[in-house]
């Protein structure tokens, strides 16, 4: 049995190239344009900055949104530091993060570039302050918090459970916040895409956060960046140290999250990938071992819906980076996939009640 798992991953090694260059026909012919500027966008034009800067806040009026920034009002930290939840005084519901910093006016300037882009499914930078020692980031709020509290925290008593077609939901509605920045002229690159930066509002609806955010961090630091020696499983391999960060690198993060949607495990830096043979050397080990597919999907998932979603994560991690689709396809091809499960379990009834055998996931 464990050599036809081999022989099945060889054979995705062997016809890698051919699957990338079908589906850059199909959507060359089929998708020739793709708008991301719809009801869902915003303002899209970072370059707008003089009609939509980011607010400047108070500390005072942060102070008491915060209760003085108490402990309980603490909900996380990252990479910009600590986030508080706070009530503003007109009653909206705020995320702000807070970090040590001397005052900066590229702060600022960063601050109104990035608060003009406006998404539905991106978190959306709403201000800034900085006083007292330091700088603070404020964003409206996401009260269901990041992705990957659903997806790793699942205890008995857990209120939500990701079934299939929820997940591809998740994934559509961050592969359509990406798309958004890398649509923009010039494209914006989110640099740290990672599970952790998708949040989900109150309706379930995925956000990206922290666009650029660790560009602001390299430009604002006092004493280098130290994120730039933290050790990454969603960092691009081809990206070198000190590189420039392009959109390809993205996509790669993007094809690490949809692994850790498909396995419900949280990515290890071990596991980053640094060609298509380590790639498929590890897929072919946890197909063997047929722990690749997250057991909390069993009943939710049809073999072809799942075979698809394989499909695309790997094309959006293969080398060379330029092989890999653009994030405006990667939009439209979730979106198939999805409407395509859908229909067929409205019409076979819920997906398969067992883990499918790895092998049988990339056939036809």
């Amino acid at each position: 049995m464990a050599g036809s798992f081999v022989a099945v991953v060889g054979a995705i090694g062997g016809g890698f190239t051919l699957i990338i260059l079908f589906t850059s026909l199909f959507y060359f012919l089929h998708y020739r344009k793709f708008s991301n500027k719809d009801s869902e966008t915003g303002s899209s034009d970072p370059s707008a900055v003089g009609q939509l800067e980011g607010r400047q806040f108070r500390m005072e009026e942060l102070e008491q949104a915060t209760r003085e920034f108490n402990e309980s009002n603490l909900i996380g930290c990252g990479s910009f530091g600590l986030v508080y939840k706070g009530l503003l005084c007109d009653g909206t519901v705020v995320a702000i993060k807070r970090r040590n910093g001397r005052p900066r006016q590229e702060f600022i300037k960063e601050v109104a570039y990035l608060s003009a882009i406006q998404h539905r499914n991106l978190v959306n930078l709403l201000g800034y302050c900085q006083e007292r020692g330091s700088q603070m980031l404020v964003y409206e709020y996401s009260p269901n918090g990041s992705i990957c509290t659903h997806l790793y925290d699942y205890g008995k008593d857990a209120i939500t459970k990701l079934e299939f077609k929820q997940r591809l939901s998740i994934a559509i509605g961050a592969a359509k916040g990406l798309c958004h920045l890398h649509g923009l002229q010039p494209p914006v690159v989110h640099g740290n895409f990672k599970t952790a930066n998708v949040l989900v509002d109150e309706n379930f609806i995925a956000k990206v956060a922290d666009a650029k955010v660790s560009e602001l961090l390299r430009k604002i630091e006092d004493v280098g960046s130290s994120s730039s020696t933290s050790l990454n499983a969603f960092r691009d391999p081809e990206l070198g140290e000190g590189g420039t960060f392009r959109e390809t690198n993205d996509i790669y993060s993007f094809g690490m999250f949809l692994l850790e949607l498909i396995s419900g495990k949280k990515a290890t830096y071990e596991e980053a990938f640094g060609s298509n043979h380590s790639m498929l050397q590890w897929v072919q080990g946890h197909l063997i071992s047929n722990d690749l597919i997250d057991h909390r999907l069993i009943g939710s998932f049809t073999e072809q819906g799942m075979r698809d979603l394989l499909k695309l994560t790997i094309k959006c991690m293969s080398f060379p980076g330029t092989n890999r689709p653009r994030m405006e396809n990667v939009a439209l091809e979730l979106d198939q996939i999805r409407e395509e499960e859908i229909t067929r379990t409205i019409i076979m009834g819920e997906g398969t009640e067992t883990i499918t055998p790895g092998s049988h996931l990339f056939t036809n």
